[in-house]
């Protein structure tokens, strides 16, 4: 009897054994696939995901396949193309000619396309098969395309999310909990902010320090004023609370740089240098696995009807706009855009 039971036991031991065996050689990691290659965020996430060296859930996600895409009325979309393909070539990462093609062979997708202005119709066949998706800056090329955008994540059930690096500075994270600076009552922001003819104007590069502001200050803006010259745009956000939050934009013959300074109950102090996009790759990574965004698609859209109030406000001479008109307005017209 104890010799029968002993080989039981031994045979249940085997069998879990060679179960688990099994599981970790099941276990592999999620195929990601990139949409355009005219950004170097691309390049970037690339080396970090596919670091053979990568932890944490950075190492549970693998770019395998790209698609360039590019825009042609755009130089630093068109100009990089050719480089940034050769070089995810050199990664050993398949270069495929349409995005149904890369949606054969990829679990979840990064939208990098510089140009904001195709991310709607790219992201519509990656929400179709149902691919968790995270939608590089800028979201889209307008703020009706946004919410197009949002609408068809809501139609497929499918999540996504988008944000800029800067939002998970570690500068940025550490000052929201300072009790130095206590409870947070404004914030100055400031970021380079090029324009590009085909975007409203923060769109293109401001978006980094709008997205610092809405970080530090979160969602609630009622209203926008801008001023803006050659050089250098202030936008004056008005929170419902009471709280004002402002966004310096930077350009030429002004030094570029990224940063804020939070005025709490306790104290003022600055969030510090921007430290790059290891932080934000470690968010996309975690939102792949779980399927929970960390940046909820209200704050974003509110994000963009910041930007989209600030252009409204400077062809009004620097009039104060109410975001949920500019919100209203961009709602109709995604309305009257193309379905499926």
């Amino acid at each position: 009897m104890d010799t029968h039971l002993g080989t039981i036991l031994v045979l249940i031991v085997a069998m879990t054994l060679s179960t688990s065996a099994v599981r970790a050689q099941d276990k592999h990691p999620l195929r990601a696939g990139v949409i355009g290659l005219d950004t170097s965020h691309a390049i970037a996430f690339a080396k970090l995901f596919n670091d053979p060296k990568a932890t944490g859930d950075i190492a549970d996600v693998k770019i395998v396949a790209a698609f360039p895409g590019g825009s042609a009325d755009i130089p630093p979309s068109h100009d990089r193309i050719a480089d940034f393909t050769r070089q995810f070539q050199a990664m050993g990462i398949t270069i495929v000619d349409s995005i149904p093609k890369l949606l054969e062979q990829v679990d979840v997708v990064c939208l990098e396309s510089v140009d904001g202005r195709p991310h709607l119709e790219q992201a519509r066949p990656v929400f179709q098969a149902g691919k968790p998706m995270f939608i590089d800056k800028p979201l889209a090329g307008s703020l009706a395309d946004a919410i197009a955008i949002d609408e068809l994540g809501k139609k497929y059930k499918v999540p996504w999310f988008s944000s800029s690096s800067l939002r998970y500075s570690p500068g940025t994270i550490a000052i929201m909990s300072d009790p130095k600076v206590g409870q947070i009552i404004g914030c100055d922001s400031w970021s380079p902010c090029a324009l590009e003819e085909h975007h409203p104007d923060l769109f293109w590069y401001g978006v980094h320090g709008v997205e610092t502001l809405y970080t530090i200050m979160g969602p609630g803006c009622v209203s926008v004023t801008r001023l803006h010259t050659d050089g250098t745009d202030l936008v004056v956000g008005a929170w419902s609370d009471g709280r004002i939050g402002t966004f310096r934009g930077i350009r030429p013959p002004g030094k570029g740089d990224y940063g804020a300074t939070v005025f709490g109950k306790n104290g003022i102090a600055q969030t510090g240098k921007y430290e790059g996009y290891k932080p934000l790759v470690e968010q996309i990574a975690t939102f792949f696995k779980t399927r929970k965004p960390p940046v909820s698609s209200a704050e974003t859209l509110e994000l963009f009807a910041f930007m989209e109030a600030a252009d409204v406000s400077k062809r009004q001479g620097g009039a104060t706009v109410k975001l949920a008109d500019v919100m209203q307005k961009a709602k109709e017209e995604a309305m009257r855009k193309p379905g499926e």
